[in-house]
């Protein structure tokens, strides 16, 4: 059933008034949806700070975001790799240093569908690495900066958390043994939804000040799997996109703008299209699978990642 709460057409960015005074940071945001978020807050007079892996790219976005919101439109990137634990520990350093107030740290970054095992710098399986430790160490650091405002954190996570084993491998994190693309992007995306869930709990219990939501973009056309996925992956996925079933971008950015903005939204939930398989359609509350937020799992998981990023949260 579609949720309608916010009218026929679901939650949309009609909805936003002025956002002036506002800072949101956005990784992953010199494409796709993390862009189309970053063009509705300059509309609404707010600054975004992106946080990108390349440099070149960020420069082509700011320019254009510059030449469609004017000289003086407040939007600059940070440089870093989501798989560098040192290069996501140096940017929030730089954020801290710069950033004087955040209003919400929306985590738009991923990769997707990588066809072979791939580890990171760090030594980890590459999707889990980029998507679910590079940001579980960013908003650590990061955390006392949005709670200043009484901010928030957005995960963007995917439908594609119910795809695969439906828990955490924690016995072969890496995927050594049974190594295959969607499983392993299924797993990170779970673990990004898992690592939210448990920083409800632990922000509720430490009586701390921000909210911390999940969304996904429904089935939305960015680049994420045309420049990660294999080669039968990209080429179903471009026929795809070529049917009713794949929205636009700027519709596929709409559940993470509503997270980081609209009041009265339930923490412990999954934002997106609520449409037919929740592929499209209006913007509300969707399904939320309970394996999700299976406590033990999560609370296995919040201290197997601080164990391997080395970074322990002050919560």
């Amino acid at each position: 059933m579609a949720d309608t709460t916010f009218g026929p057409k679901g939650w949309t960015p009609e909805r936003l008034g002025s956002r002036a005074g506002k800072t949101y940071v956005i990784t992953g945001a010199n494409a796709g949806t993390g862009f189309q978020a970053a063009r509705t807050f300059l509309s609404k007079g707010a600054k975004v700070v992106m946080l990108n892996r390349s440099a070149e790219k960020s420069a082509v976005a700011v320019a254009a975001l510059k030449e469609e919101f004017g000289a003086d439109a407040d939007v600059h990137f940070v440089r870093m790799d989501l798989s560098d634990l040192a290069s996501v520990r140096a940017a929030a350093e730089e954020v801290r240093q710069t950033i004087p107030q955040i209003d919400a740290v929306i985590c738009n970054a991923a990769i997707a569908q990588v066809p072979t095992q791939t580890l990171t710098v760090d030594g980890f399986e590459s999707q889990l690495g980029t998507n679910h430790y590079g940001h579980f160490v960013l908003c650590g650091m990061l955390f006392d900066r949005i709670e200043a405002s009484k901010g928030r954190i957005v995960v963007v996570a995917s439908l594609g958390y119910n795809m695969g084993i439906k828990t955490i491998q924690f016995g072969d994190m890496n995927w050594d043994k049974n190594y295959s693309a969607n499983a392993v992007y299924s797993q990170s995306k779970l673990a990004q939804m898992m690592f939210a869930y448990e920083l409800q709990d632990r922000v509720a219990a430490a009586g701390r000040h921000v909210q911390v939501y999940v969304c996904h973009p429904g089935a939305s056309a960015t680049s994420l799997i045309s420049t990660s996925g294999g080669l039968v992956t990209r080429l179903t996925w471009w026929l795809m996109s070529k049917t009713p079933m794949v929205q636009t971008a700027a519709k596929g950015a709409y559940p993470e703008v509503m997270c980081a903005t609209e009041d009265g939204l339930e923490q412990r939930a999954l934002y997106g299209p609520t449409g037919m398989m929740q592929t499209g359609g209006p913007v509300g509350k969707g399904t939320l699978n309970p394996h999700a937020y299976d406590k033990a799992v999560m609370s296995k998981l919040w201290d197997v990642s601080e164990e391997a990023t080395g970074f322990r949260w002050d919560l």
